[in-house]
């Protein structure tokens, strides 16, 4: 209630257009509900016979379809993207997955790009392809879909194509609601993403339950079926079960349940098949595996079986542009950075069409220097993906103003860049997506504030701290020598601060510099100095004034250490004090689905009778 009053409100307030617009908006958010007022039933049949659209037209052959949709994916794997989306495009107004397919790809586009044009296309795309698998849906009424969900013994028969038709447009649901948080930032955006979502959600448990019920008959076409199904559940569980637990439990209250072990057995049997998901599912694994478990986790993705996925399609797309990288991910990951800089350079020369992959790569390669501190070859990438990419220039500029900031007097610096100039401009390209600030956005322009003033004081180690953010220490700390390395420059600007004047931010600098010295001492297996260094946090936390992101975190690494010295409950303790005693801190969430890794690992850990690592 207290919603439609402020839009009411709102209404008061606007001219004619904007009323016209945010009606429109109500009227496309009462379409939406009642589209998906239905579900799936349990019984299928799979008759194969033809049938006629109510067009006229005859209905295509899912089998030719799905096998031209295969050779167009094929296509698009070997970098003949122009190619794919051409084969594509002819189909997608009779054929629901070249419809599906053909906006998947744009999808994937627009989301390397965060450009405003690409996703608006891509979900105009996503909704034709939507209207297009609802035109094979088996139609019912309301009053049909409220005695089918009392009585789903005496539910009604689906063709194949019908059921296709289901796993199809609950697929097309889960990206629209993507694009609809990416696209807009007020309230309506938000429920009509919500809809989707649930609506998807709770579409595929529907499908779940019809493979795995006695009256399921498999159809031609039923492995393509069934991993569309699977690449679904496995999504869903593994993404909300990694999500911290007061999130999930507010989810749970509203019908939603993760299980990260039983989302990971979906995806891993959808990907070992060779079906049209497979390589969604692969994907998917992947990109866990070498992402959110790294950034997100304690640091130690599940590189084996990223490798392991990975080879059968490198074998067959050598110089796929999507594997390539990967491959790049994994080497960076094991602290092969030589082979990781190679793998990505590989992959920036094995196509040129589609310059989003190359920004990937920029990204990568700009962190692998980093971890060697060769700051030149770092800032050249932050300055390219500054110019070329629009997903964060708050985050590029940043970080082209932390690189500058590491140059010595002897360095040779771009002709007309400062860093000072540089770190001012940051607070201005601020940008919001899904109505909220990106939270490195946000951490960046807190850091760079500084600068604002007519005698800034510089920051000091800006691209070591950043470094840990994206869990950059896990990385070096396989190499003892880029981990010395990086002690002896961390040591440097502690004998800098120590020299200088004392400010309003020196304790915030040298509790960060202790910090990160912590790591390092981690690392290198001197694990007594890295408590003391853990504690000193800690024993600073009231001086603090600015940094108040370091002592959650130093109670987080310590507890790390803790477990893996063998000191469970110890590092527990620290761990739940560090979930339960803040909040309000820069990187918050980031924190918290860290903490959320470790204690699971712990859990799991004793219920295997393991020692925690």
């Amino acid at each position: 209630m207290s919603f439609l009053l402020s839009w009411k409100r709102s209404l008061k307030r606007s001219d004619s257009k904007t009323r016209s617009s945010s009606c429109q908006e109500i009227q496309d958010l009462n379409e939406d509900q009642e589209e998906h007022r239905r579900l799936p039933f349990y019984c299928v049949s799979m008759s194969g016979e033809a049938e006629t659209l109510s067009n006229g037209s005859q209905k295509p052959d899912l089998r030719i379809e799905l096998d031209d949709c295969m050779a167009a994916l094929d296509l698009f794997l070997s970098n003949n993207f122009a190619e794919a989306l051409a084969r594509l495009q002819s189909r997608t107004k009779d054929s629901m997955y070249h419809a599906l397919t053909y906006a998947t790809i744009l999808e994937m586009q627009a989301m390397m790009t965060f450009d405003p044009q690409d996703i608006l296309a891509a979900g105009n795309t996503m909704k034709d392809a939507q209207a297009v698998c609802q035109r094979f849906r088996r139609k019912s009424t309301m009053a049909g879909s409220f005695n089918s969900m009392i009585n789903r013994q005496a539910g009604e028969q689906f063709t194949e194509e019908e059921i296709h038709a289901e796993v199809c447009y609950a697929e097309c649901l889960l990206q629209r609601a993507a694009l609809t948080f990416l696209q807009d930032e007020n309230m309506i955006s938000f429920i009509r993403g919500g809809i989707k979502v649930r609506s998807s959600y709770q579409t595929y448990k529907e499908l779940h339950s019809i493979v795995q019920s006695a009256q399921y008959t498999r159809g031609v076409s039923h492995s393509h079926f069934e991993g569309g199904v699977k690449l679904g559940m496995g999504a869903f569980n593994l993404t909300l079960s990694l999500l911290p637990t007061r999130i999930l439990r507010l989810l749970e209250f509203v019908g939603f349940s993760g299980n990260k072990e039983y989302g990971l057995q979906q995806l891993q049997e959808g990907a070992s098949t060779q079906s049209f998901r497979a390589f969604l599912c692969t994907v998917l694994l992947l990109c866990y595996h070498t992402f959110m478990s790294f950034v997100l986790g304690t640091g130690e993705g599940d590189v084996g079986d990223a490798e392991a996925l990975l080879q059968p399609y490198l074998k067959r797309y050598p110089k796929g542009a999507i594997f390539l990288f990967f491959a790049g991910r994994i080497e960076e990951i094991k602290g092969n950075l030589d082979a990781a800089i190679a793998r990505f350079e590989e992959c920036c020369e094995a196509q040129q069409h589609w310059k989003q992959f190359h920004h990937m790569c920029y990204w990568e390669l700009m962190w692998c220097f980093t971890y060697k501190q060769q700051w030149k070859m770092a800032y050249f990438y932050a300055d390219l993906l500054c110019k070329e990419n629009s997903w964060s220039k708050a985050t590029y500029a940043y970080m082209k103003a932390a690189y500058l900031s590491m140059f010595t007097e002897e360095d040779c610096r771009p002709f007309g860049e400062d860093e000072v100039e540089i770190f001012r401009q940051v607070p201005g390209m601020k940008q919001k997506i899904a109505g909220k600030s990106l939270p490195t956005e946000k951490f960046a322009i807190r850091k760079a504030r500084r600068y604002l003033s007519p005698n800034p004081l510089p920051l000091p180690v800006a691209p070591l701290e950043m470094m840990y953010i994206w869990n950059g220490y896990a990385v070096i700390g396989k190499h003892r020598d880029l981990t010395e390395g990086m002690l002896d420059t961390l040591n440097q600007a502690q004998r800098t601060l120590e020299q200088a004047p004392v400010t309003e931010h020196t304790v915030d600098d040298q509790c960060l510099v202790s910090f990160l010295k912590g790591l390092c001492m981690k690392h290198l297996g001197c694990h007594e100095e890295a408590e003391q260094y853990f504690n000193l946090i800690q024993i600073n936390e009231t001086l603090i004034r600015y940094d108040h992101y370091l002592v959650p975190n130093a109670l987080l690494e310590h507890g790390l250490l803790c477990m893996e010295l063998g000191r469970k409950e110890e590092g527990v303790r620290y761990l739940e004090t560090a979930k339960h005693n803040y909040k309000n801190y820069s990187m918050e969430s980031r924190t918290h689905f860290r903490i959320q890794a470790a204690l699971h690992s712990a859990k799991s850990a004793v219920e295997n009778g393991d020692s925690v690592p």
